[in-house]
This record gives structure tokens, C-alpha cells and sequence, in this order.
């Protein structure tokens, strides 16, 4: 049999959404369903740089007490004009108390809570044309303003 590859990492980006209050919609399908306003950000990656356009949102499902899913769609500007529409789905795990405090919007120790995410982002730009056609995974926290996300291109 033919050997395969184990993928690695490589530094994408590092980006910084800034939120708006949850909108909360209520419960919806056993979960509580919530819509977190994108209200813009930056962006550095390795040699670019970024901003995040207002307008996006996270379409949130609190799953349990301890589980959240999450869907955030918005779009990036680069320095160079270039706009990225980016969809990140996520999950974030955490004790019941832990998860509770981020519901509130309280500040949480990013070292109690699982958050990965696994983002897709597409593009109209040539020069940027090859992320349309890779997978990403990235890791992420929850501050009560903003959401803080380091994604690494898989190999």
C-alpha cells in the first residue's frame, strides 16, 4: 500500500472580529438560537494585511450547557482592494459555568475553552485564487467585544 501524508499546518491568518450584543431569537430545535452582529476588525496574514468588513454575523446554536455551534459569514478587505467572503463554522465546548459566563458576555480564560473552527474562504482575485481550493482549520477565543482566530492553511 501507498504511504499518504500526514497534513500540517502553515500560518494563514490572524484575525480579530469585533462584535456587536447578541440578538437572541430564542429556543429553537432543543438549542437556544442567538445572532452575534459583525461590526468589522483586522486582519494580518504572512506579507497581507486586512480588514473585516461590517455587516457579517455568527449564527450561534447554545446545543447544551456545555457545546455551542457556530456559523459566522462575512467578508474580509484586503489592503490591496481584495475581498474574501468567508464562512467559519466552529465548535466551542466548555464546563457549564464556563459556557454560561461567555452567554453573558463576561470575560473567560481562552485556556478553559475548546474552540476550533474550520473556515472557507472564496475569492474572485487571481492572485489569491488558491485559497478557494484548500482547507482550513484554526483555533479560536471569545473576548466580550470581539472574537480573536488563528487559521493555518492544512497541508
Amino acid at each position: 500500500m501507498t504511504q499518504l501524508a500526514t497534513p500540517s499546518l502553515q500560518f494563514f491568518a490572524d484575525l480579530s472580529v469585533q462584535v456587536d450584543r447578541p440578538q437572541e431569537v430564542g429556543r429553537v430545535f432543543n438549542a437556544q438560537r442567538r445572532v452575534i452582529p459583525i461590526l468589522g476588525g483586522e486582519v494580518q496574514g504572512e506579507g497581507w494585511r486586512g480588514r473585516v468588513l461590517p455587516g457579517g454575523a455568527d449564527f450561534q446554536l447554545i446545543a447544551s450547557d456545555t457545546v455551542a455551534q457556530l456559523d459566522a459569514r462575512y467578508v474580509i478587505e484586503t489592503d490591496g482592494g481584495d475581498r474574501i467572503f468567508v464562512q467559519n463554522r466552529a465548535l466551542r465546548s466548555a464546563p457549564a459555568q464556563i459556557t454560561a459566563k461567555l452567554i453573558r458576555g463576561e470575560p473567560v480564560d481562552p485556556s478553559q475553552v475548546y474552540f476550533r473552527c474550520v473556515p472557507t474562504f472564496e475569492t474572485s482575485s487571481q492572485a489569491l485564487g488558491w485559497i478557494n481550493e484548500r482547507i482550513f482549520v484554526g483555533t479560536g477565543a471569545r473576548y466580550p467585544d470581539r472574537v480573536q482566530i488563528r487559521v493555518f492553511t492544512l497541508l
